[in-house]
């Protein structure tokens, strides 16, 4: 079966990068009040579990017990991308000729790339290895061609630094050190960290610790192409608006039900399903520790394309330069029409 020599392209890394990197400033108007009050709200939770129509359940998540809606917004900084970049960016499209599950999760799919598994910055490649990548390299040197390093940037712009410049590993450039944390994140406090392009290592080359990826590319916004990506390629990045409400999603299908537009965010989708309520859904990992929602994940509607989820997907297909086994190319094209 194709998807066998096929392990995954899944670059959690630049999700967990934009998701990190984002210290978005507001581009609306927020009345002071209102961006100094708390995410979490009593009334919100209770307005949804009380729905016997919202299809999901919330709760006071501890990961934001301290945050004020001001602090939330710095961590949704997916910015909308150029029409340029769009426009010049292939498009894979999957012809409908491939059965597809009606219930797939790439954990386990995949069961031998554990790090699918992972809400954070590691991704298993179809080389049969899993490596770690830097989010120091591309969040500190990609520079303005991926955005604005903690005040936010553009999914497909960090695959495409991938592609160009390659990521280094993270054992070369790390974003935590061992005692603690060098850089905690772009939190309010913490600038965007400066580019040293060297390891920490002394036996470690900076080009040599490069990883790389053979092209990137968007997926047709149609579920079905969607699926057919996650099925055959493995998990692939998305974006989408995030609202008041979803601060406090705990389970179940989620959908907007309440609240202001609070940014734009980027995750990674890993499988989709049905609820037993009949709810078409997709399966994602957030980056927002196990603390929040379902240990980390969440479900969305699927097909309606919910707060967007559909309409910015992008992956790449990673490269055999710098990985030391031997290996085949595997060729998207084969099945997908770009």
């Amino acid at each position: 079966m194709a998807r066998a020599r096929i392990c995954i392209t899944v670059l959690l890394l630049f999700i967990a990068i934009l998701t990190f990197q984002s210290q978005v400033k507001a581009e609306t108007s927020m009345p002071q009040i209102k961006h100094d009050s708390k995410i979490l709200q009593e009334s919100i939770v209770e307005r949804i579990n009380k729905n016997a129509t919202a299809g999901w359940k919330a709760d006071m998540s501890p990961r934001f017990s301290n945050y004020t809606v001001g602090q939330f917004k710095h961590l949704l900084g997916v910015k909308p991308t150029p029409k340029g970049v769009l426009q010049s960016t292939p498009v894979v499209t999957y012809p409908k000729r491939l059965k597809l599950p009606n219930q797939f999760d790439a954990r386990t799919a995949w069961p031998q790339c554990g790090t699918i598994g992972r809400i954070l910055d590691r991704f298993c490649i179809q080389f049969d290895t899993n490596v770690s990548l830097s989010v120091n390299d591309l969040l500190a040197c990609c520079g303005f061609m991926c955005g604005d390093g903690c005040d936010g940037g553009y999914p497909i712009a960090a695959w495409r630094y991938f592609v160009y410049s390659g990521v280094v590993t993270d054992e070369c450039d790390p974003y935590f050190d061992n005692s603690g944390c060098s850089h905690p994140g772009c939190e309010p406090e913490y600038p965007t960290p400066k580019c040293a392009r060297k390891c920490v290592k002394q036996n470690l080359l900076w080009k040599k610790s490069k990883h790389y990826s053979i092209k990137a590319y968007r997926i047709s916004s149609d579920p079905y192409s969607i699926m057919a990506e996650v099925y055959k390629n493995g998990p692939v990045e998305v974006a989408f608006t995030v609202y008041e409400d979803f601060a406090h999603y705990k389970s179940g299908v989620y959908k907007h039900t309440t609240g202001d537009v609070m940014g734009g965010h980027a995750v990674k989708l890993i499988g989709w399903g049905t609820s037993d309520e009949g709810e078409d859904y997709w399966v994602l990992a957030n980056q927002w520790n196990r603390s929040w929602g379902d240990d980390g994940y969440f479900k969305i509607r699927r097909g309606t394309n919910e707060c967007g989820i559909e309409e910015d997907v992008v992956a790449g297909t990673p490269s055999a330069r710098n990985v030391v086994q031997e290996f085949s190319d595997a060729d998207i094209s084969l099945d997908a029409s770009i």
